[in-house]
């Protein structure tokens, strides 16, 4: 646990120093997430979705946050602007990923 911990703290120090890195603040999500804190990292992840909304791999993860805080229409949005985004980008595969994960959230 203090290795997450390590890498938690050097992670927001990084996104201190550089609040713009969507690498970085995808990193740190992506960290919270496997510290089981999904909601500390949907937050994160929508920073992240509206100051670079290019960056496709956001959508799924912040998705997969949504659905885990049992927030289903928030992920079906998210599931939907990342397609969009991906359509956009001309990235057919996480589109692809995308769309499953829409089609397994069901009605």
């Amino acid at each position: 646990m203090a290795a997450m911990s390590a890498r938690l703290e050097t992670l927001n120090q990084m996104i201190a120093q550089d609040p713009g890195s969507s690498f970085i603040r995808y990193g740190l999500a992506m960290e919270l997430m496997n510290l089981s804190r999904p909601q500390d990292a949907i937050e994160q992840f929508r920073t992240l979705m509206d100051s670079d909304p290019a960056y496709v791999a956001t959508y799924f993860q912040a998705g997969r946050a949504a659905e885990m805080l049992g927030m289903k229409e928030d992920a079906r949005a998210i599931y939907l602007r990342g397609i969009d985004a991906c359509a956009n980008a001309n990235d057919d595969h996480a589109r692809s990923e995308l769309e499953g994960a829409l089609s397994l959230l069901g009605g």
